[in-house]
């Protein structure tokens, strides 16, 4: 074996200009597959991070039907009811159970039941529309944690106190501490103060929503010991279907994953996939056929020596193996030089435009997984790319290539 490698790295070494065409060339397709890889999963990664920034993995609801239905529950649910408010307003009664099934699917971390409804705040002549979120602070921040997202005071829910959005405290001219009338489309009224102010990064959230307890929640939306959904937070995420389907199974109820919800969404993010797998597949074949005629012209060029070679007694599987390793070699060194120029590119392109939080305009993916990858596919292509000049080689008669060169 040391004999090939000797052989091989003395071919490498005269023809100088050529060995370092095909190593330039892989590294640019190593390159190239590691950029945009990087690019378009880091883009995928973050736009799902910031969808399921403002919703839950999966939401748990009562189904839209006649509370005559739900004596058709399952035994394990006889002690659920789901009811019509009076308001119309389908509700989960005795929810703690609901939320205890549903934290004992598997995959779920953590659940959160909350209270949802319409209402309108007002501060002096201004008066907006706003959907009332009834929350349990502790809980709730495991779904979406909205404490991260505060800009003034803090995620706070005691007594009759709110938090709101940005857009929404400067619609009224409020911040910390101020006051503002609640009244829900059930006609009760209340007066919150404000202790806290957020920015979700979503301008219409940020106007619409007004985050209270469960317990003020109830009381404006007239619903004593109901909640509206039972949200929860699954460990992976791509999961979210199965865990939803499991969730209505075992509670009766209705069961949305967040993936049901942005069907649009993960079909595009698919679509975007698939071309990022076709730009590189494209890549990586012209840089395998880069290889394989510049191994071809090596063996038109090294004819004699592997003539000599020949008839010195060295084996057809010694040629074919020198030839193999010119290509590994190719690939590995190409892969690692290839891996570096990715590398640098793809941070030098997240650098160059930030968001108002100081987060990447266009973050990228550099995970290992991803340079295994750009290595492994790097090295077969080098492999592949000598197979047709190896069995050239191997196929030449020694006594024609000596005589004639």
């Amino acid at each position: 074996m040391l004999f090939e490698w000797f052989v091989s790295l003395r071919f490498l070494r005269a023809g100088k200009t050529q060995t370092l065409l095909i190593f330039v060339g892989v590294a640019f397709g190593v390159a190239v597959m590691v950029f945009v890889g990087a690019l378009i999963d880091g883009l995928q990664a973050n736009l799902i991070r910031q969808t399921l920034s403002a919703q839950p993995h999966v939401i748990v609801r009562p189904p839209e039907r006649d509370p005559r239905d739900a004596s058709a529950k399952t035994d394990a649910l006889q002690a659920l009811r789901v009811e019509k408010a009076v308001q119309h307003t389908a509700t989960i009664d005795q929810w703690q159970v609901v939320e205890q099934i549903v934290r004992s699917v598997p995959g779920v971390t953590a659940t959160a039941p909350t209270v949802a409804g319409s209402a309108f705040v007002s501060k002096g002549s201004i008066s907006r529309s706003v959907a009332l979120r009834g929350v349990d602070p502790t809980t709730y921040i495991q779904i979406i944690p909205i404490d991260q997202k505060i800009r003034r005071g803090s995620f706070r829910l005691v007594g009759t106190e709110a938090v709101i959005g940005t857009e929404l405290a400067k619609d009224l001219g409020v911040s910390v501490g101020d006051k503002l009338r609640m009244v829900s489309t059930e006609g009760r009224d209340e007066i919150v103060s404000i202790s806290g102010v957020f920015d979700i990064g979503n301008k219409d959230l940020n106007q619409r929503w007004v985050f209270v307890s469960i317990r003020s929640a109830q009381t404006l939306l007239e619903l004593p010991g109901s909640v509206s959904t039972i949200e929860a937070k699954v460990n992976d995420v791509f999961r979210a279907d199965w865990v939803a389907s499991q969730a209505a199974a075992r509670t009766g109820l209705d069961a949305d994953s967040w993936m049901k919800l942005n069907a649009q969404l993960l079909i595009a993010l698919k679509s975007q996939s698939s071309s990022s797998y076709m730009i590189q597949f494209f890549v990586m074949l012209t840089v395998m056929l880069g290889i394989a005629s510049v191994l071809v012209v090596s063996v038109v060029q090294k004819s004699k020596e592997i003539g000599i070679l020949k008839a010195t007694g060295t084996t057809t599987r010694s040629i074919t193996k020198i030839f193999m390793i010119q290509g590994a070699m190719v690939g590995i060194v190409g892969s690692l030089l290839g891996s570096l120029v990715g590398t640098g590119l793809s941070l030098l392109f997240a650098s160059l435009a930030k968001n108002s939080d100081g987060s990447p305009t266009f973050p990228v993916d550099l995970g290992p997984t991803r340079f295994a990858l750009a290595f492994g596919v790097a090295l077969t292509v080098g492999l592949l790319a000598a197979v047709a000049p190896a069995r050239r080689a191997a196929s030449l008669d020694p006594a024609k290539v000596i005589r004639y060169g």
